[in-house]
């Protein structure tokens, strides 16, 4: 039976891919289509820059991830009498991270003293895992959180929201595995491809979204009825729904990558993500609101 479900979520997976693929698709005909009219030369030449950025967008990361190696994290933090079982686990986890520049020398020197003794070298691995991996790695999710939320804030259109909800989340999955130096079961990569999947369709559809739905007041009402207040609220509140999805696709990426340290079991992963995404949306929306007056430009051009 637990066969049959690693069987099922790989298959949802690698089916939740090719539908990425077709949204990506279905939107580079649809405007190859409007440039015919154009040029057919044009449209010939917007095929082929499509072709090359779909490889090193899309297709690039996805063949990163996968040939990644994986390590049986869950199975990292087991009691302590499993320690000698997985010795050979904990020195390939403790290798990889050695060689990364965001330990501390003394975080190193623990791994290191403590290589020859299974036990403490999971304890040592335990506080790396807790202390700085994931600080490390919650910072590079906010930070692609970020991106989504400039891009899709910015862009009045659903499927290029889509676009790039996708490849930035594939890019975000392909940075922590490149950063950790392993990746996910592919039970977990499932479960992974039909996150960012529902988020992709649930930022296309946010392109309608008004702001008076979020805060239906009489006063906001009226206010966000402004067209000029109106395009930018809107924009704005799609900027912020694809942000805080983004940042629950990355949260459950971390938590696949090492089980969550505290023994946080794979059912309870998925639930507690978005509580944890909405903790660190107000920091992706302060950094955000740094650089966001200068995207505003381009904005305020399509309203004028």
């Amino acid at each position: 039976m637990k066969k049959l479900s690693k069987a099922f979520w790989v298959t949802l997976g690698i089916a939740a891919v090719f539908f990425m693929i077709s949204i990506i698709l279905s939107s580079v005909l649809e405007l190859g289509e409007r440039l015919s009219k154009i040029s057919i030369y044009l449209e010939y030449a917007f095929y082929a820059v499509s072709l090359i950025l779909f490889i090193i967008l899309f297709v690039r990361p996805i063949i990163l991830i996968i040939f990644s190696p994986t390590f049986s994290l869950d199975e990292l933090f087991d009691e302590e009498e499993n320690a000698k079982r997985n010795y050979s686990l904990y020195k390939k986890v403790a290798k990889n991270l050695e060689v990364q520049d965001y330990l501390s020398e003394n975080e190193k020197s623990a791994l290191e003293i403590t290589k020859d003794n299974p036990v403490e070298l999971k304890k040592a691995l335990s506080e790396v895992f807790d202390n700085t991996v994931k600080k490390e790695l919650n910072k590079m999710i906010v930070e692609h959180a970020e991106t989504v939320f400039l891009s899709t804030a910015i862009s009045q259109n659903g499927k290029l929201d889509a676009i790039a909800v996708i490849t930035i989340n594939l890019r975000l999955i392909k940075a922590l595995v490149t950063k950790c130096g392993f990746r996910p079961s592919y039970y977990s990569l499932g479960k992974l491809s039909l996150s960012v999947m529902s988020t992709a369709i649930i930022a296309e559809s946010l392109e309608d979204m008004n702001f008076s739905d979020i805060f239906p007041t009489t006063g906001t009402n009226a206010l966000a009825e402004i067209p000029i207040i109106k395009t930018i609220t809107g924009s704005f509140a799609q900027g912020i729904g694809n942000a805080l999805l983004s940042l629950r696709v990355g949260i459950i990426c971390r938590n696949y990558l090492f089980m969550n340290i505290k023994g946080l079991k794979k059912n309870q992963i998925r639930k507690l993500a978005f509580g944890e995404a909405v903790i660190l949306l107000p920091r992706v929306l302060t950094e955000s609101m740094k650089k966001f007056p200068s995207r505003l430009k381009g904005l305020f051009g399509k309203i004028f």
